[in-house]
């Protein structure tokens, strides 16, 4: 079971690896939803948790509709955190019809090249059946895994489930990876774990730190 600890704090990275973290979710600005993280965080990060940093890529709070300026900075975003020893990037971008935007992320990933893409959760801000033609596309162009939190953020982990059980058993015939996230933690993670039958697990308290 990978344990993928979210942070703003790289100081508590260690500590989270020592509890059962197996990779890490780098970000600022956790407080808007998480922003690209500085390079003296990056490096960091790596330094105490070499090839385990998925860093996100997100110039800016607010929605996930990205102008070519915006692109261009996300891109080289990614090649300066490309500099580091990272395991991958947290990307994901939307049309103004909150559709998967394929052209953008076209546009960034040869930047990524070989590394891990995660395809955050801009996920949930489309419609069912938008998602499902996304998990179609993503599995087709290299993305390894989708963060989702099944639906709203104000709603809780429990009410998403149902969702997140269906869109995780329909992105299993295009062998793509569901990492739910969002409301889960040390606590209630098994349940979350059993109902789902995942492999990849996401938050900021999916492990202890005292």
């Amino acid at each position: 079971m990978i344990k993928e600890f979210c942070t703003e704090n790289v100081n508590d990275i260690k500590k989270a690896i020592e509890n059962g973290a197996t990779r890490i979710e780098l970000c600022s600005r956790l407080d808007i939803g998480g922003t690209t993280p500085t390079k003296e965080m990056i490096e960091k990060a790596t330094k105490i948790a070499p090839k385990k940093v998925m860093v996100i890529i997100r110039p800016r709070g607010g929605n996930f509709v990205y102008s070519h300026k915006e692109l261009e900075y996300m891109a080289e975003q990614i090649v300066t955190a490309k500099e580091y020893d990272i395991q991958g990037i947290v990307v994901g971008c939307l049309t103004r019809k909150n559709q998967l935007d394929k052209k953008a992320m076209l546009y960034l990933m040869p930047f990524v090249g070989n590394l891990d893409i995660t395809f955050h959760m801009a996920f949930d801000e489309m419609s069912y059946e938008d998602q499902k033609k996304a998990i179609k596309w993503l599995s087709q162009n290299g993305i390894n895994r989708i963060l989702t939190h099944g639906g709203e953020m104000t709603k809780a982990i429990n009410e998403t489930l149902p969702h997140l059980i269906e869109i995780n058993e329909y992105a299993k015939e295009y062998h793509m990876t569901i990492m739910p996230g969002g409301g889960i933690t040390y606590q209630n993670l098994n349940q979350v774990i059993e109902k789902m039958n995942v492999t990849e697990i996401h938050g900021t308290k999916i492990v202890a730190l005292n």
